[in-house]
């Protein structure tokens, strides 16, 4: 494998990688993206994603030890520059850029009695990957992101969710087509809204169902509202009248595991 080493700012490969991290337009127009961290690197790898380029910090880091990932460059780079390029404070010396998939609802796999999280304009990429985490814990068969507001690939989302997006089935699509798609595969429709019919623990989720879980500002549309099969609440004692969307999606998606490990 040939080993190119960078110790310039100004490299096109480094400015490329800036870019890449910072816009999502960038990222779409390119069909890359940037994950940092060998824990990550090794979840990307296993959910089968093809690695373009690895960029090693020298200092901390053999290149020897990535020799078996396939991948179309090496780069060593100085650990100032490093510092400039990674996300987080205390890195495992491993940046990696990496070619994005864009899958359709309809490839999702669903197994016998599918738990499906449905996310309706989530802003917050933080959020966004926190709820993937849970998905991955939970036994979620599937995130679908309806209206996104932030790409899936963002160095956040990625971060948040300590790499279970690349081992999670996560679609970006519309909420006509996710509605259409969760009719036509007789999937429930469970909503989550403060003012709703039945404590989340008294729902039957046993059976296939989708949790749909607003943004955070504005909650749910009418559009998924007047689609509900079942309306679900929350017990809350405090003051503050609604949990972080997190939160929600772990606490529901728990329950559904309870209640399935309960009946089978």
């Amino acid at each position: 494998m040939h080993i190119e080493h960078i110790s310039s700012a100004k490299n096109a490969r480094i400015r490329e990688l800036s870019d890449l991290m910072e816009s999502s337009r960038s990222r779409r127009e390119m069909g890359i993206f940037v994950t940092e961290g060998r824990k990550e690197l090794q979840l990307c790898i296993q959910g089968g994603f093809e690695i373009e380029s690895l960029f090693i910090n020298q200092k901390i880091v053999d290149p020897l030890e990535f020799r078996e990932i396939k991948c179309r460059s090496l780069f060593t780079i100085t650990p100032e520059l490093y510092s400039k390029i990674a996300y987080r404070e205390s890195t495992e010396g491993v940046v990696a850029t990496v070619k994005s998939r864009n899958p359709e609802i309809g490839d999702i796999k669903l197994s016998a009695s599918p738990l499906i999280i449905v996310l309706e304009s989530v802003e917050k990429p933080g959020n966004l990957g926190a709820v993937i985490r849970t998905a991955d814990a939970s036994g979620v068969d599937a995130v679908i992101v309806c209206d996104p507001l932030t790409d899936l690939y963002n160095p956040n989302i990625i971060r948040s969710s300590t790499g279970a997006i690349f081992t999670t089935q996560c679609i970006a699509t519309t909420s006509e087509e996710c509605y259409k798609w969760l009719r036509d595969n007789k999937i429930d429709i469970l909503t989550t809204e403060l003012e709703a019919s039945h404590w989340h623990y008294n729902c039957d989720m046993t059976g296939p169902c989708a949790v749909i879980l607003g943004s955070e500002s504005d909650g749910l549309s009418s559009f998924w509202r007047e689609k509900a099969g079942n309306r679900l609440k929350i017990p809350m004692k405090g003051s503050v009248d609604s949990l972080n969307v997190s939160v929600s999606a772990a606490i529901i998606c728990f329950e559904a595991l309870i209640q399935r490990a309960v009946k089978y």
